[in-house]
């Protein structure tokens, strides 16, 4: 029986992977759950750089469109900096970081690659305007996985966003009177957690969703339900000036 071949997926986008695939030098080994290659390291700390930036200038107003018509306030960079940092941390780091583990657990070669084009949007957009579209990477995988193994990868990231959600939900509540800043942290981590693992869960092109839905409809329904009852749960909950 010939052997199968190989094939590569993404958890995020389906792009051509010679745009964007930097191989690091010998054998793509499969490496144990935490087991990261050098270049790997450097593509998620840029993400991660990028994308704070990114929405530091898009949450704090400082951005062009927002600046031109309020003015801008760049005292409150800083400030905004420590949240978009949280805010990337556990939403984007995280939900790639268990794409990952979760393909490694199955003997899968995987790591993190970025996008520099989704890069350099996201930035565009966080500097001229107050909305961002973020397309920053995904995570490869290779190896011949199986359906229910594709399936569980996929699962993993927005199950991590949804994790994180509710966690910091009720933490929120706690701090906020008390430690305004550590509030919006939690406030902001919360929403951009529910918001991630619901837009990812959508049936839609190359994102989670629709990798879930073909292994077990089932999953993907609850989830979907559950991300987005919590999304516009505290959409409603959390004021206004932390989102």
């Amino acid at each position: 029986m010939a052997e199968e071949k190989r094939r590569i997926y993404t958890s995020f986008h389906d792009i051509p992977p010679r745009e964007y695939m930097y191989f690091p030098k010998g054998t793509l080994e499969t490496g144990k759950p935490g087991k990261f290659s050098g270049i790997e390291i450097r593509h998620l700390i840029i993400s991660v750089c990028v994308l704070t930036v990114a929405f530091t200038f898009a949450l704090s107003g400082n951005n062009l469109i927002t600046g031109l018509r309020y003015g801008f306030n760049l005292s409150e960079i800083p400030q905004y900096i420590v949240i978009s940092f949280f805010g990337i941390l556990t939403a984007f780091f995280f939900h790639e970081i268990a794409h990952k583990f979760m393909a490694q657990k199955h003997n899968l070669w995987a790591e993190y690659r970025m996008f520099p084009q989704g890069l350099i949007l996201a930035l565009v957009l966080g500097l001229l305007s107050p909305f961002i579209f973020a397309a920053a990477g995904a995570v490869m995988f290779m190896g011949g996985s199986k359906s229910h193994e594709t399936g569980k990868i996929a699962l993993a990231g927005p199950f991590a966003n949804i994790i994180v959600a509710i966690i910091t939900f009720p933490i929120y509540f706690f701090v906020v009177s008390e430690y305004q800043m550590i509030g919006q942290i939690f406030g902001f981590v919360c929403l951009i957690n529910a918001f991630l693992a619901t837009f990812n869960l959508l049936p839609f092109g190359p994102l989670d969703g629709v990798k879930i839905l073909r292994w077990n409809p089932t999953v993907w329904i609850l989830l979907l339900i559950i991300a987005a009852i919590f999304l516009f749960t505290t959409m409603f909950i959390i004021p206004v000036q932390i989102r």
